[in-house]
């Protein structure tokens, strides 16, 4: 029975403790990156405290595929390069405890974390992905907050463009408005003294009321019929005008539905009944044009008109060679031919695009529910692989604290996110299958981990500069003693 031992328990929490902290530190760094990227959404509109509570909330839940395993390789490192630069490391080696026996609480713990990040880009990561971009789409929608400034133009009304040169409270003062809404040859301009803005009830309308001003309409579509320069233009004065303009400052939700047959929104099991419904309609869409390139005699051979063929070869001409054929043709017929040739060639090619652009949405959509359903896996193992880089990798360096291990991180990390990166591209241009542009990352980072944790056990010193100094001076030595065994012979020849 396997029993919680004090070397255990102290291995797990120093662990632990760093796991947490570069976890949130890891999550804090994705998530200004992120508000960054999506900031024109939240800005200037109003948003409550409520709504953009739900977003951080479902954006942390989003980031957490790229955070957990960065976090796990941050901490494996921290962790083994504190207890050798601290030579505890070195103590427990010295009570004959192996490299194995330290690590075995954080295996157990690093599998059960792996167990739970399946589970979590199984069940979680799928609903905060919907309701995430549900509310990214409604954010888009949402008129930005109406505040008119002072001095420059104001362009968030659909068609219009406000300019006020003061204001004192709600009074709106020397206004001039620009009325584009029904087109910019039938542009409408406004000029006022002073102006007030109200809402309606039920926030869906703007009601500016003009006090003192002139209106100025081109008429464009009243063309003058007996000149084509003159175009008629209407002129206003009043003293008080109410104009109604749609303005919508009310948060209307996305509708989530619409979001619930993208892959980011299902599970393994619904990915696989998408993939197996949707690969069927393809297969057969497929097999239906390649009958239909059959029938029409794709690439065939043109009859050949008046040709004395030999009588072996009378009832076949295809084991005719072409350039015979065409040799045999008078200079009208060659001509004849190869027009017709080439047409037949635009048409089957023209064929081609097409069977191509009927048949590519299905086959993307099969492509990204395969890529999204093994995405599912490869968070689970890279965590591990992770592991098993960091942790032998600091008992290596002997190095603690937020210096050479964050360095060391960022880049695994980086080469880490470029190969992923490449391998989903590759698999989603369908010039991979699915497995092989997913699991790139993990086939590459899988030797690297296996070579750290041997170098680790058996204490090999990974970044000794004489080690390496000796190695390059044996491989010039051979090849130096390579070429002058070379030169001795072509003397002794000579």
């Amino acid at each position: 029975m396997f029993r919680i031992k004090r070397i255990d328990s102290y291995i797990f929490k120093r662990f632990f403790t760093l796991f947490l902290m570069t976890f949130l530190i890891c999550i804090f760094i994705l998530l200004m990156q992120f508000l960054w990227k999506h900031v024109a959404e939240l800005v200037g509109k109003g948003i409550s405290i409520s709504v953009l509570a739900e977003f951080f909330l479902y954006a942390i839940f989003s980031l957490v595929p790229m955070a957990l395993p960065l976090a796990v390789l941050l901490a494996s490192l921290m962790t083994f390069g504190n207890l050798g630069e601290n030579f505890e490391l070195t103590a427990m080696k010295a009570a004959g405890i192996s490299l194995f026996r330290i690590m075995r609480p954080l295996i157990i713990f690093i599998s059960f974390v792996c167990v739970g990040a399946f589970y979590f880009s199984n069940y979680v990561l799928p609903v905060a992905q919907k309701k995430l971009w549900t509310l990214i789409f409604s954010l888009r929608q949402k008129s930005p907050e109406f505040d008119i400034p002072v001095g420059e133009f104001y362009s968030g009304i659909n068609g219009v463009n406000i300019y006020v040169r003061g204001k004192d409270h709600s009074l709106l003062k020397d206004l001039m408005i620009y009325d584009f809404s029904g087109g910019f040859e039938n542009a409408t301009v406004y000029v006022a003294d002073s102006g007030r803005v109200q809402f309606s009830e039920d926030n869906k309308y703007l009601l500016l009321s003009l006090y003192s001003g002139e209106s100025f309409e081109n008429l464009k579509k009243q063309r003058l019929s007996n000149s084509a320069s003159s175009i008629p233009y209407r002129r206003e004065t009043f003293m008080l005008k109410e104009m109604l303009m749609d303005f919508d400052t009310e948060f209307n939700r996305y509708d989530e539905s619409s979001l619930q047959d993208q892959h980011v929104s299902k599970n393994f099991i619904q990915l696989t009944h998408s993939i197996d419904s949707v690969g069927a309609i393809a297969d057969l869409q497929g097999k239906t044009q390649a009958n239909e390139m059959i029938k029409l005699h794709f690439l065939g051979r043109e009859e050949t008109p008046n040709i004395q063929l030999p009588r072996s070869l009378k009832k076949d001409t295809s084991l005719l060679p072409p350039d015979s054929i065409f040799r045999s043709f008078n200079q009208e017929a060659m001509i004849r031919s190869s027009a017709k040739s080439l047409e037949r060639a635009k048409s089957i090619k023209d064929l081609i695009q097409y069977n191509k652009m009927m048949i590519d949405p299905p086959v993307s959509y099969v492509l990204r529910h395969a890529i999204e359903r093994h995405r599912k896996f490869t968070l689970s193992f890279a965590c591990l692989i992770f592991f098993f880089i960091g942790a032998p990798l600091g008992a290596i360096i002997r190095k603690g604290g937020l210096g050479t291990p964050v360095v060391i991180s960022v880049i695994m990390f980086i080469f880490y996110y470029i190969i992923d990166n490449t391998g989903y591209k590759m698999a989603r241009e369908g010039l991979w299958l699915a497995y092989q542009g997913m699991w790139l990352s993990s086939s590459v980072l899988l030797p690297i981990g296996i070579f750290l944790t041997y170098k680790a056990v058996i204490d090999a010193t990974l970044f000794n500069k004489e080690q390496y100094l000796k190695f390059i001076s044996k491989i010039t030595n051979f090849f130096f003693s390579i070429i002058n065994k070379t030169k001795k012979r072509s003397v002794d020849k000579a």
